[in-house]
């Protein structure tokens, strides 16, 4: 049984106290939904082995995936910014759920990919309303709350590898339709949430509040936003590198089988669920500015290194790559929504949208180069996307502001 929030106690609540119920909730309802999206790819080499996929097919499922969970997400921030919507997140859901059944039981590749469109779009229709949740009960500690429901998301991203050696690899693709069952425990969890957000905006439209002013001219947020933008970029076309042929560059290159590739992809996951968790804190105490300048730039040497060590030096980078390039994403989107105070959903679309989008672009065109010129050279090409991070400096400070 889900306990309830109380939504009727919420308005009594001071408002500038942090609603740690309501936040853990949205976070392990962001746990599910990750973790049922990650089995996409983490059943990747059961689907490259049952449809003799090439990696050209198999960057298709990923961007299919990330396109649908990309596209509609501004659009839903900017429709859910003129009238939220407290019970649309339990809608995203019952789309994951009804993509992961037709998974379970595709026979053809045209089935696979409306299969990941399903779960693209359950994507698109949680993240950005979730987010603003999230925001509205942080209270002053917006840092910190944005990294429990990013950590919550990148825990269950990390789990799904996992799950899929225990369960999915075992006993094949139909074996998805069970694991798909965890998704009505986040519907009734997001039901919860939805009682409480509703409460929380009649209670929001009751009471006076003066507008929160931008912080930047037009001219300069519109030039912020676009180095934001950058760094987005950056980061999920290298993350995108490593989570959709992370196991398969360890296959090639050390010969090792695929359940120990997947213990290796789990805990470069691992990795990124903790660095996610430390980045929003961490910008709340010292400022964004300087997480997003660290987290983007400073995992450049490491990811230089990557692609010419040994297996155990080979772990060792990843996990420091992805607990230092993970903490910046919490950051960057604190940062925009501060940027754009009364754009919250909007925001939160555009970036997640674009994460996604990104992600997607990069694992098609990365699967295209890896079946022409090895995925060794594509590790060494990407390598140096981090050292674009120093486009960072560019960001102005918004704390003295």
């Amino acid at each position: 049984m889900t306990p309830s929030l109380s939504p009727a106690a919420s308005p009594a609540t001071p408002a500038s106290n942090t609603h740690w119920r309501v936040i853990s909730a949205v976070s392990l309802a962001h746990f599910l939904n990750d973790l049922m999206q990650s089995l996409i790819l983490a059943i990747y080499p059961l689907l490259k082995g049952n449809y003799a996929l090439s990696f050209a097919q198999i960057g298709l499922l990923t961007l299919t995936y990330q396109c649908t969970a990309s596209l509609l997400q501004p659009l839903v921030g900017i429709v859910t910014d003129r009238k939220p919507q407290p019970y649309v997140m339990v809608l995203g859901m019952a789309s994951t759920l009804c993509g992961l059944l037709l998974l379970s039981q595709a026979t053809q590749f045209g089935w696979l990919l409306a299969a990941a469109a399903l779960v693209g779009t359950g994507s698109s229709i949680f993240h950005p309303e979730s987010s603003r949740v999230v925001r509205l009960a942080a209270g002053g500690q917006k840092g910190l709350a944005q990294s429990v429901f990013q950590v919550g998301g990148n825990s269950g991203t990390a789990t799904g590898p996992l799950l899929a050696m225990l369960l999915i690899l075992p006993y094949g693709q139909g074996s998805l339709a069970w694991v798909a069952c965890l998704t009505l425990v986040a519907m009734l969890v997001l039901w919860q949430v939805g009682h409480w957000y509703r409460a929380e905006l009649a209670h929001a439209a009751r009471r006076a509040s003066t507008p929160v002013a931008n912080p930047l001219s037009p001219a300069q947020t519109r030039k912020t936003l676009a180095v934001l933008m950058a760094l987005v970029v950056t980061k999920y076309t290298y993350m995108a590198c490593l989570h959709s042929y992370f196991t398969f560059y360890l296959i090639e290159r050390f010969a090792l089988p695929t359940a120990d590739a997947q213990l290796y992809l789990f805990a470069f996951l691992l990795a990124v669920a903790s660095g996610t968790l430390l980045g929003g804190p961490l910008g709340d105490r010292i400022g964004r500015r300087r997480v997003i300048w660290f987290s983007i730039f400073g995992s450049a040497p490491f990811a230089l290194a990557l692609p010419y060590v040994g297996l155990t030096a080979t772990l060792l980078l990843v996990v420091l790559i992805g607990l230092i390039l993970s903490s910046a994403f919490s950051a960057i989107l604190v940062y925009a929504q501060e940027l754009l105070p009364q754009r919250i959903g909007t925001i939160s679309g555009l970036f997640f949208g674009l994460a996604f989008g990104v992600a997607g672009l990069a694992a098609a065109l990365l699967g295209q180069l890896a079946d022409h010129y090895g995925l060794q050279a594509v590790y060494q090409w990407c390598a140096w996307l981090p050292l674009a991070g120093i486009v960072a400096a560019l960001l102005p400070e918004l704390r003295k502001r």
